[in-house]
């Protein structure tokens, strides 16, 4: 029997707990369900259980998910890419998805632009910043950041919408919320120079309470509904 359900209804509780925790309605935090590695599967045991955003990180994998849970007849989902994106692989990406987590040069915002069919709805941005400063990460630096934050926000076929993070891990809980508050200073700072933020995606299943407490709106959890993963994907 699958524990997609219970799962699901665990992180809830969590997610109700931290919001009261920081004053906020649970409801200003959406849960997206990481489903890579994964089959179509179990992303429609998700959808029995009330779970209708999904993240993908890996291309080709997230299309054919997306293609095969349409034609199993699921109700309309949104689908989050939450990858890193080559120049190579921008037009499948504005083709099929709704959001998209990983923008970190104005390269590759400019071909999702440029790509996005003319029929859909203006594809939902997140600049990734570096904000642990890894050398390891993807993102743009918070120096950096400003700048291309008004450049993508002036493309069309495009909306800002706000900024994503991965800090590096750590244990400690005041350690976890200083990267999350950093990244929420950084966000604070956009809208003072005009731009209409509204996103910020940061939290995993190993530091979710931090994340929503220090102001998290979209919070990506995969391992804690679907199981362990299996890295047979490239």
């Amino acid at each position: 029997m699958s524990l997609i359900p219970q799962n699901l209804q665990a992180i809830a509780t969590t997610i109700v707990a931290a919001a009261q925790e920081s004053g906020r309605p649970a409801e200003s935090v959406q849960l997206l369900a990481v489903s890579k590695t994964f089959g179509a599967d179990a992303v429609l045991e998700a959808v029995a259980a009330g779970q209708r955003a999904f993240g993908e990180n890996y291309l080709q994998e997230g299309v054919d998910k997306i293609k095969a849970v349409q034609e199993a007849g699921a109700p309309r989902l949104e689908w989050h890419f939450i990858g890193p994106i080559q120049s190579n692989k921008t037009r499948p990406i504005a083709e099929h998805f709704d959001w998209v987590h990983t923008v970190e040069r104005e390269k590759i915002a400019q071909r999702l632009s440029e790509q996005r069919p003319a029929g859909l709805a203006p594809l939902q941005i997140c600049l990734q910043v570096n904000i642990s400063g890894e050398a390891s990460k993807s993102g743009v630096t918070p120096q950096e950041l400003s700048a291309l934050a008004h450049k993508v926000a002036a493309l069309p076929n495009l909306t800002l919408r706000g900024l994503m993070a991965i800090p590096e891990p750590v244990e400690d809980y005041a350690q976890q919320r200083a990267a999350f508050a950093a990244l929420r200073a950084l966000y604070q700072q956009l809208r003072a120079e005009g731009l209409a933020l509204d996103t910020l995606s940061m939290g995993m299943s190993a530091d979710l309470r931090a994340a929503i407490v220090e102001g998290a709106t979209i919070v990506r959890v995969g391992s804690a509904i679907f199981g362990s993963r299996n890295y047979h994907k490239a």
